[in-house]
């Protein structure tokens, strides 16, 4: 009886999976990158204090982060496909719904907590968890590097175009053609079927245990609990430029497609940054880089609201920002990789998120919150550059070796 195994169709071969898996998380990341473009518009247009759209948009950071946990469960469980499909419809309907919140609460649930979810559900973490089962250890951090320049693409793609949409069409038409383009995750994540499996299994080296004490054996490490603690600094840094820069610039006489093009370029340049950022991980301790982003991001940061701001310095800040802007996950997701291996990787990289958004939530929302209280966003801004330093010191510590408890006897 011949019991060779056929070779997958050529929808269900390694590079096109991780091609797919590239698209997924450019539309994933893409669409809700042009989120910052909207604060003004839908502000005016409901005559509603900038916390309001600020508070939506911190909800949606912190229920991204609550939902990524048990996305990345449900991934390590049933396959990383069906729980990206699912995030695409949540995701649609969340921005499409946006478009005609009247009231607060409305625009809370949408733009908060139905887009917040889909988001989780259609994330990169879900995808990166998903290649890492089928590159070989040495190659991980490379596809983490491409995975992550992808979503930074998305970025450079969806920013102009948001902004143009919002110029020619209004803000309430550029939420309608937005909600469709996440839709494309359908499609896109259908390779991704080939590896929809009932269940994870222990690769060689891994310790046999259960996903309960898998998380247990996480949370009781300390080198884990320190990745989780600068990531929550990456999340307030991130999100709070996401949604207030536009803003600020436009403060600063800079019109909205202006604005677009310097988010645009965070994107551009974080594709670059993103990819070296996974070389560098594959070759070199991880720590060491992660704490050299931190500190450079408070620096850049100090440096770009220490001088006027004129097109071109927001250019170049926006620049090198984006070099610096998702740089920290490769080297993350590297470090969760190493120390526990890639059978839960998903959850445990979602309880790392968890806390990036925990912090994006008091970046979106304290932007807003102590705008409406000083007239000035230069508060958070520097707050956030003080956090960067705290982050690069506490990365140091971190021990870059396989955990006892997840160690095969």
């Amino acid at each position: 009886m011949n019991t060779a195994r056929k070779p997958l169709p050529w929808h269900f071969t390694p590079t096109l999976i991780i091609v797919s898996g590239c698209l997924v998380a450019m539309v994933n990341f893409g669409v809700r990158s042009s989120f910052g473009l909207f604060t003004a518009p839908i502000s005016e247009a409901h005559l509603w204090p900038r916390e309001i759209f600020s508070f939506g948009l911190a909800m949606q950071n912190l229920l991204w982060g609550l939902a990524t946990p048990l996305a990345g469960a449900l991934a390590d469980r049933y396959g990383s496909a069906r729980v990206l499909m699912t995030g695409a419809i949540f995701y649609a309907v969340g921005t499409f719904i946006m478009a005609y919140a009247e009231a607060p609460l409305l625009f809370h649930v949408s733009a908060g907590i139905l887009v917040g979810i889909g988001v989780a559900m259609s994330s990169f973490g879900i995808v990166m968890a998903a290649l890492a089962r089928i590159v070989p250890p040495e190659k991980r951090s490379w596809a983490f590097g491409i995975a992550t320049a992808s979503g930074s693409l998305g970025q450079f793609i969806f920013a102009p175009i948001g902004g143009a949409l919002i110029a020619a069409y209004g803000w309430e038409n550029a939420l309608i053609v937005l909600a469709a383009s996440t839709l494309l995750i359908l499609i896109f994540a259908l390779p991704l079927m080939a590896h929809n499996t009932s269940g994870s299994k222990a690769d060689a080296g891994e310790a046999n245990i259960t996903m309960s004490q898998a998380i247990a054996g996480a949370f009781g490490n300390s080198s884990y609990i320190l990745l989780v603690s600068g990531f929550f600094v990456c999340g307030f840094q991130l999100a709070f430029i996401t949604v207030h820069l536009p803003p600020y610039l436009n403060e600063h006489g800079i019109g909205v497609e202006e604005a677009g093009f310097a988010i645009a370029a965070i994107g551009l340049f974080n594709v670059v940054g993103s990819y070296v950022s996974g070389m560098i991980g594959g070759k070199f301790q991880k720590r060491i880089p992660l704490s050299l982003i931190y500190i450079l991001r408070s620096v850049a940061v100090a440096t770009f609201i220490s001088f006027p701001i004129t097109p071109l310095t927001s250019l170049i800040f926006t620049s090198v920002m984006g070099f610096l802007w998702l740089s920290t996950v490769p080297l993350t997701m590297g470090l969760i990789t190493v120390m526990f291996g890639t059978r839960y990787m998903a959850t445990l990289y979602g309880f790392v998120f968890l806390s990036h958004q925990i912090g994006s939530f008091f970046g979106v929302w304290l932007g807003g919150r102590l705008y409406d209280q000083f007239g000035s966003y230069d508060p958070v801004w520097w707050m956030g550059a003080g956090l960067g330093i705290f982050a690069a010191l506490i990365h140091l510590p971190i021990r870059e070796a396989r955990a006892p408890k997840f160690a095969a006897a």
